[in-house]
């Protein structure tokens, strides 16, 4: 069966998260059902990285296995967003047939992703949907020093939801802070992240700025082997995946050999 490579965004507000859940609307689900319709059989569909409710997503990437029958044209990348969204809360930017080895989540080598944050006693309604709010102010510096405290190859197992059988070491290869006007953006890049961990980082940062946990404390949490009540959560509708990093096409297959017995069936990236 030919393997297409999908590369999609969404706005995760009507969305119950990525995977597909009996009742009710996610984007695995919605797509698998558009894609189902089009080529008159049941397809399914793997994704680089799997959102929670509220995230959003401007580089996400997906496979699928067709049947052959399947006619991979210019419009079907329409088509298929015309069926899957609701007020064109999902497109699917591009539709091509994959190079040999490809897996949308086992031949990726990064994830990036961005949080934003409008740091105001009264902000802008405009950004309510795409950021969070935090009416305190924020000692940026410290955050920031707070985000190179924390990158590396660790365990974050004090900052991501506990799955049984999965690792919660990760490379954390960047995390940074940029601060516009009132909006602050956090952009962290990973070779993949657990559940909830995104959101955790920044929460760990956001309480540094806050003054309400101190940076070494915040440095110590690397050596906590189980989740942590001194991170906090950040809201799910300031986050957005923004890329899916890939090898050449000629180390795709190894790159997801490598990958696939590395981490178990349960580790998956989700954020």
């Amino acid at each position: 069966m030919p393997r297409l490579r999908l590369d999609l965004a969404y706005d995760g507000g009507g969305f119950s998260g990525w995977a597909a859940q009996p009742g009710l609307r996610t984007c695995q689900g919605e797509i698998e059902r558009a894609l189902s319709t089009i080529a008159r059989e049941p397809v399914r569909v793997t994704v680089a990285g799997r959102t929670d409710a509220g995230v959003h997503a401007s580089g996400q990437v997906a496979h699928a296995d067709v049947p052959e029958s399947l006619e991979v044209v210019p419009q079907l990348a329409n088509r298929l967003s015309r069926l899957a969204a609701r007020e064109g809360d999902l497109v699917v930017r591009s539709i091509a047939i994959a190079a040999p080895g490809f897996d949308a989540r086992f031949s990726a080598i990064s994830r990036s992703y961005r949080y934003r944050i409008v740091a105001s006693p009264t902000p802008d309604p405009l950004e309510r949907r795409t950021a969070a709010h935090v009416a305190r102010p924020l000692d940026v510096d410290a955050m920031r020093r707070c985000a190179e405290a924390l990158v590396g190859l660790r365990d974050f197992a004090a900052f991501c939801r506990p799955r049984e059988g999965a690792t919660t070491i990760r490379e954390l290869r960047a995390f940074s802070w940029a601060l516009e006007g009132e909006v602050l953006t956090a952009s962290l890049t990973a070779d993949a992240f657990c559940h909830s961990m995104v959101r955790a980082l920044v929460a760990a940062c956001v309480r540094v700025g806050e003054g309400r946990l101190g940076l070494a404390e915040a440095a110590a949490l690397l050596e906590e082997r189980r989740r942590s009540p001194l991170t906090g959560l950040m809201p799910a509708h300031g986050l957005t995946l923004v890329g899916v990093g890939y090898p050449p096409d000629d180390l795709l297959a190894q790159q997801a050999e490598r990958a696939r017995a590395r981490r178990s069936a349960s580790d998956l990236d989700d954020a």
